[in-house]
């Protein structure tokens, strides 16, 4: 068996008797009000059960700064993250970006879902967001680290792209 939501879903089938097919990702929002003028990248640099699974904030800061020519950005992440967020930013001011947000540690739950229903793009790691974002089919770019990404990857978004390098210690 593959993705973990097809394991959930056949644990619930045995457990209830019934056979269901589970489907995309759905929650339930108000549409995004004032769209920007400009497409907006959002960076998640954040990845649950710690940092081996993270990529570098440097290198999410080298990949905001090469399309902030194109898109507005904004740094999510959660309180735990904040200085992850703040090395992103940092990276940026130093390559000169000016057109960015930074609210790591600064959103509830439905603030993020809302800011995540008006991304065009989003770079992020193995992480909740990452889930969120899959339920608005926002395309979507993901950094894996040694996990089993064919298991935890988004669930049924045709715009994501999983970026990972294989290393002979991986379990995946």
């Amino acid at each position: 068996m593959g993705h973990q939501v097809e394991k959930y879903n056949q644990l619930i089938s045995v457990c209830t008797g019934r056979t269901v097919v589970p489907g995309r990702l759905k929650i339930y929002r108000k549409a995004v009000k004032n769209k920007p003028q400009r497409p907006l990248l959002g960076i998640n640099p954040g990845a649950s059960y710690g940092s081996a699974k993270r990529w570098y904030p440097e290198e999410f800061a080298k990949v905001a700064a090469a399309l902030a020519c194109q898109y507005d950005i904004i740094i999510f992440g959660g309180p735990n993250e904040i200085d992850i967020a703040a090395d992103i930013e940092e990276g940026l001011k130093k390559s000169g970006v000016e057109n960015y947000q930074n609210l790591a540690g600064k959103t509830s739950v439905d603030e993020l879902i809302d800011a995540i229903t008006g991304l065009d793009l989003m770079i992020t790691g193995d992480s909740g967001p990452m889930h969120l974002a899959a339920a608005f089919q926002v395309p979507t770019v993901t950094v894996f680290g040694p996990t089993q990404d064919k298991e935890t990857a988004q669930w049924q978004n045709a715009k994501s792209i999983i970026i990972k390098k294989i290393y002979p210690a991986n379990p995946a």
